[in-house]
Formats: structure tokens, sequence, C-alpha cells
């Protein structure tokens, strides 16, 4: 009988909390809608001491959590959600925390390009971003799976950074762009050398043409494929970027709410949208002037 009461009394619960969150959203969107909100998910293992459980039961409330942030982006209204997983920083922990942390984060992949998963029910496509050469061979291929699973999928993106840190993602742009610019020189000396040979003149091109520019860079960034961030949000109460889009992150509104990341819900996400919303003149004027 109570197992009963509690099927049917579930779903209510649910479709009572998502009529309530369409109320406040298309209130909210009455204002400017961040298009692109970051996370740096920050407290899973404080979350576990504070709850008394294993370090792993704390990371999995903390997917719990992503998924919740996810449904309540989508319902928003807001295209692009970027979440820092995995910093190139955490293979520095103990052996075994690593090595539990990659099989779960491989459990979680495939969770997540299952048929019946948020993801594919609300199209959203999922890019892994960062040194993905630094992950397990199993990991890696998970990611490039969830990668080309989720290809067509268009009505939102996730970007989940794993094996990043901004400065490395700056180093590889940096590295891309010489590469880049090498090429075209050879190209253009080797096509001179021919245009000599047959007694035509050099284009006479400005030196500065060989100069890398901040478009170059930032064509080659790992975070190249989405818009910079509207809003970072870092749990834990924390006001730190830990070496996430530092590159992204000049005009972006900061927000660090005390509670850990599996404890983030439907208010923080209200109230950094209201003061985006109250900073949001501001903050355009400022992109103008970049």
């Amino acid at each position: 009988m109570e197992g009963a009461i509690s099927k049917q009394v579930g779903p209510l619960f649910e479709n009572i909390s998502s009529f309530v969150r369409q109320c406040i959203f298309s209130v909210l969107s009455v204002g400017p809608v961040p298009s692109h909100i970051a996370f740096v998910m920050d407290g899973n293992r404080r979350y576990s001491k504070k709850e008394n459980v294993l370090d792993g039961d704390g990371h999995r409330a903390g997917f719990l959590a992503l998924i919740n942030m996810l449904k309540y982006c989508y319902e928003l209204g807001v295209k692009y959600i970027t979440v820092y997983a995995f910093s190139i920083d955490n293979f520095k922990r103990r052996p075994e925390e690593v090595e539990s942390l990659m099989k779960l984060m491989q459990e979680k992949i495939d969770e997540l390009i299952k048929e019946e998963s948020i993801v594919n029910r609300l199209g959203i496509r999922i890019y892994f971003q960062g040194n993905l050469k630094l992950l397990r061979d199993a990991v890696r291929s998970a990611a490039e799976r969830a990668m080309v699973k989720t290809a067509s999928n268009s009505k939102a993106v996730l970007s989940v950074c794993v094996a990043y840190t901004s400065t490395d993602e700056i180093v590889h742009a940096v590295q891309e762009s010489c590469e880049e610019k090498w090429d075209e020189i050879r190209k253009r000396d080797a096509n001179n050398a021919v245009g000599n040979l047959i007694g035509l003149k050099g284009n006479g091109k400005d030196k500065d043409e060989h100069l890398i520019g901040v478009t170059d860079v930032d064509r080659h960034m790992y975070m190249g494929v989405v818009p910079d961030p509207d809003i970072i949000i870092r749990t834990s109460g924390e006001s730190r970027l830990s070496n996430f889009l530092l590159w992204q992150s000049a005009h972006c509104l900061l927000y660090s709410p005390t509670a850990l990341w599996p404890e983030i819900g439907l208010r923080h996400l209200i109230w950094v949208v209201l003061d985006f919303q109250r900073n949001y003149l501001y903050l355009k004027e400022k992109k103008k002037q970049a």
C-alpha cells in the first residue's frame, strides 16, 4: 500500500515542481537570460565528510546535482553549460583516488549517453575539452563515444572540462597558432619562389602578417566551440577560478555560493540570474569596450 502511494506521490511532486519552475522561469525570461553558464563543481569531498559517507558517494551526489542543474538551465533557456570536472592538477592526488575518480567518470559518461538519459531526452550535445591524452584509454574512449553519439543533438551544449587547466589550454592554442602560421609562411615562400623563377615579383605583403594575433589564439582554444561564459559559478564559497577559463572570463559575472556542489539547487541559479540581469548593461558595455 505504502509503495503504491509513493509511486503516485513521486510523479505528482515532480509535476508540481516542474509547474513552479515554469512560472519562475517565465518571469525571469522577461529580462536578459545568460546564454552560457560555467560551473566549478567544488565541494564533493567536503560533502562526503560532512555527511559521513564515502568519497565516491559524494561524487555521485555531485553528479545528481549536475543533472538537476542541466535540467534547470535547459528549462530557463541557457544554451551553453560548461563544468570543470577534473583539473590536470587533480592527477597529483593519491593514485588510488585518481583511479577511483577515473572509474566513476567512465561510469557516468556511459550513463549520459544512454538513449533514455537526460542528454538525449533534451537534445544536449556533449564536448569533452582538455588534454584528453592524459586520460586513461577507457575514459578517453568513453568521452569520444559520447561526443560522437551526441553530435546530432542541437538544443543545448554541455562542455565537460577534463584533464584541463586554462594555462594548458592557452599554451596549446599558441602552439597550434604557431604551427598554422609557419605552414602559411612556408606555402607563401614556396609560391614566391615559383613566381621568381617565372619572372613574377613577390606579393609584397606586410611582415606583420607573420605575427600571431588574439583571434588566432582564440580560434585554437579548446573552448573555441562555444561563446565566452556570461556567468561562472564556483560552489563552496571559494572565490578562486583555479585555472579555469582564464582567457574567457574577463567580462563575466562571478558567483560563489557557500553551498557545496552536491547542495547546489534551483534557488542558487535564480539568485545568480537575477544578479546577472541587474548587472547586464554594465557587463554588456564592458564587452563592447574590449
